[in-house]
């Protein structure tokens, strides 16, 4: 069951922002942030948890994950460190799914060949 309530979440968030995209002015970008702003404000009230047990990878695999992840970073920083926690606690807990992104997008860069668009 925990695969389907993955799969079906994963999929609805997925279909919103496709809805978005189709229906709305909105650049990917906007959208983009959007989602990781919506992650932090549910993580902030404490709403995020319940709904990650829930539906699993399907919520904390995209932006709104992330942005979840970056809350609690914050929350924990500022709890240690005080205000100086604002700054650095986000990219502390942000750092190793950026560093992940960046070094495995470079090495598929490595092995495809990419073209430019005429």
């Amino acid at each position: 069951m925990d695969y389907l309530n993955a799969f079906w979440v994963g999929g609805a968030i997925c279909a919103l922002v496709q809805v978005l995209m189709e229906k709305t002015k909105l650049l990917p970008g906007r959208i983009m942030v959007i989602l990781v702003v919506l992650g932090a404000v549910i993580g902030f009230f404490g709403w995020y948890d319940p709904f990650m047990e829930y539906a699993g990878a399907g919520a904390s695999v995209p932006l709104l994950g992330f942005g979840n992840v970056l809350m609690k970073g914050v929350k924990e920083a500022v709890d240690e460190q005080g205000v100086l926690g604002l700054f650095a606690g986000g990219l502390k807990a942000g750092a190793v799914g950026t560093s992940a992104a960046l070094i495995f997008g470079f090495l598929i860069s490595l092995v495809c060949n990419s073209k430019m668009k005429k």
